[in-house]
């Protein structure tokens, strides 16, 4: 409760309280206050002095009554799963199950931030309609270029060259891109501003080309070896325990290229060292279509018997083989998120597989002809080549691409294909040069600067380059399934407690042998009782012996996995590992 004195007018009268609301109500104006905030204003006079009484009942408004909600279908995008059921752990685990609800909390709260961040992407997926009766696959090149604004427009153009056929490869930014001509023509340039970085003639065929690990370093495959150039055409290194390869592939995130070759081998080769990690015959025959999940960095390769099989550093032999197709395949890809793959042959077919269970075919598609390449986009656009003519399909994951979304036809046969990443661009080689074609809706709109940055700046790039080496993935962890890295070898781990439950406890062997007979004297019940002793003594300490060279080989396990660590070779990176204190004498 609050009091204001005034002295009033002519003793009060009605005209005076009137008057005085109205000065009260200015007054609260002119120190940025709402009199409509305020209730039960008395306006009194006693005494010859005017006396107003008010009481302050100031509401507070709720301007924002809190966070937005977040829409479901983002939530149920970031969903990591149903959670534990916390019912199970009963009353008698209260702490248990106390953290577990502290640890869904958690959960749920992480899931609805990144469900929040959607708002921060302010790119959309392009699209392509058509008018009605007709569709979007009659819509040619010339139309869209004409369509689209001028920069868009720049991003589609035609390169005429003589010394094809050509291979290609992207960046996996997206900004630089590499072409090898099978009569020894090699370039590469910034394709977005038509900027060359180097064109050279290295007078042998080349096979396949392939980035590293920024866009300083290539690989080309050649007659003989696989040689890595600098991007301004200096030749690095000749790599001659890759002979006659084929297809070469790289593992950004373990540093290794991989390569194929007419003999059969796969080959692993550790870039940040410069040395082989393994190399050994598949007993496949040739393998020119090989490609890499990007999951889990496993190398796929396709057969002309048909079969895909999956093949890892770490195992000599096959992971996984699946039977695909009754004919020879002629080209594989993996989807960007390595769940599902894509396998053509001559049977005509077109065949979606989950990758994460290759037992179970998704979808499958007819074609006129049998495809010759087969590449993925990061929307899930899905481009094929039928000898000269590129199609491609939408929603062949989900089972309704009855139709092509867009056809192209090149002026020759397509050698090789790659959708650009973070573009609307589908890159073609062919005999007599490289096109790049405009398609609406098949990059991702939003990059992650951290991940992959075109527009990274010279020290962005050496400071990322330095990260990704240290923080290089081992060769020895590549498995077809990723999580089994973080699981116990539980059958192994128990097979050595019950080995060393058998060794503690060894029994002698009970041995029944017969001494022969021997001539003068020599065959006597004593002869023959310690001939036939020294033999059960022998071998039941052979036995005895050899128990406990066992036992000890599994009981200093510890012991030798140290040393075998401390009798490694040094390598590069040892000079950021904690230095060993020296033990104190006594």
């Amino acid at each position: 409760m609050g009091k204001f004195n005034k002295m009033g007018r002519g003793g009060g009268s009605s005209s005076n309280s009137h008057w005085n609301q109205q000065q009260q109500q200015h007054k609260f104006k002119s120190k940025g206050m709402k009199p409509e905030r305020y209730s039960n204003v008395k306006c009194e006079v006693k005494d010859g002095v005017m006396v107003t009484e008010y009481t302050l009942s100031r509401k507070q408004l709720k301007r924002f009554p809190g966070r937005k909600v977040v829409d479901p279908k983002l939530l149920q995008k970031y969903s990591k799963g149903e959670g534990v059921q916390q019912k199970i752990y009963g009353r008698k685990n209260s702490i248990l199950r106390h953290k577990m609800k502290k640890k869904e909390e958690k959960i749920h709260q992480a899931e609805e931030e990144a469900a929040r961040t959607e708002t921060l992407l302010t790119e959309s997926s392009g699209l392509l309609e058509a008018e009605e009766g007709t569709y979007t696959a009659h819509i040619t090149q010339k139309d869209i270029r004409k369509a689209v604004d001028i920069t868009t427009a720049a991003k589609g153009f035609d390169l005429q060259l003589p010394f094809g056929p050509y291979k290609m490869r992207f960046t996996p930014n997206g900004r630089h891109l590499v072409l090898g001509g099978r009569k020894g023509h090699l370039a590469a340039f910034d394709w977005v501003t038509k900027k060359l970085h180097t064109e050279i003639n290295v007078m042998e065929s080349i096979h396949d080309v392939c980035w590293l690990h920024t866009e300083q370093m290539m690989a080309a495959a050649q007659k003989e070896w696989v040689y890595i150039y600098d991007n301004q055409g200096t030749e690095l290194h000749c790599l001659k325990k890759l002979d006659r390869v084929l297809k070469l592939e790289f593992l950004p995130y373990h540093f290794l290229l991989c390569s194929s070759s007419e003999s059969g081998f796969l080959s692993w080769l550790d870039v940040t060292l410069g040395k082989e990690v393994i190399q050994f015959p598949t007993r496949k025959g040739r393998i020119e279509i090989m490609c890499q999940n990007p999951y889990n960095a496993v190398l796929c390769c396709g057969h002309a018997k048909g079969t895909v099989t999956m093949w890892t550093p770490n195992k000599k032999e096959a992971v996984m083989t699946v039977l695909c197709h009754p004919r020879p395949v002629k080209a594989i890809d993996v989807d960007p998120s390595g769940r599902y793959m894509a396998t053509t042959g001559l049977d005509r077919m077109v065949k979606i597989w989950d990758s994460r269970n290759m037992g179970e075919q998704l979808h499958s598609y007819l074609l006129p002809h049998g495809a010759m390449n087969v590449k993925f986009s990061q929307k899930n656009l899905l481009a094929v080549s039928l000898g000269n003519v590129v199609e491609v399909f939408k929603d062949v994951i989900t089972g309704g691409a009855s139709k092509s979304y867009m056809t192209h036809k090149a002026d020759g046969i397509v050698t090789d294909m790659q959708f650009c990443p973070y573009e609307d661009i589908l890159g073609i080689s062919t005999y007599k040069g490289y096109s790049s074609l405009i398609i609406p809706g098949a990059g991702e709109p939003n990059f992650d600067a951290l991940e992959a940055n075109p527009y990274i700046s010279l020290s962005g790039r050496r400071e990322a380059e330095v990260k990704a080496v240290l923080t290089k993935v081992p060769s020895n962890l590549i498995t077809l399934d990723p999580f089994t890295i973080g699981q116990v070898d539980v059958p192994t781990l128990q097979e050595k407690v019950d080995a060393k439950a058998k060794l503690i406890h060894v029994k002698k062997p009970e041995i029944d042998f017969t001494p022969r007979y021997r001539m003068k004297g020599k065959s006597g019940s004593a002869q023959k009782f310690k001939r036939k002793q020294k033999v059960k003594v022998d071998q039941q300490r052979e036995y005895l012996k050899a128990a406990k060279e066992q036992r000890e080989a599994l009981l200093s396990d510890t012991t030798d996995s140290k040393t075998k660590q401390d009798d490694k070779p040094s390598e590069v990176l040892d000079r950021f590992k904690p230095k060993k204190k020296a033990q104190k004498k006594n």
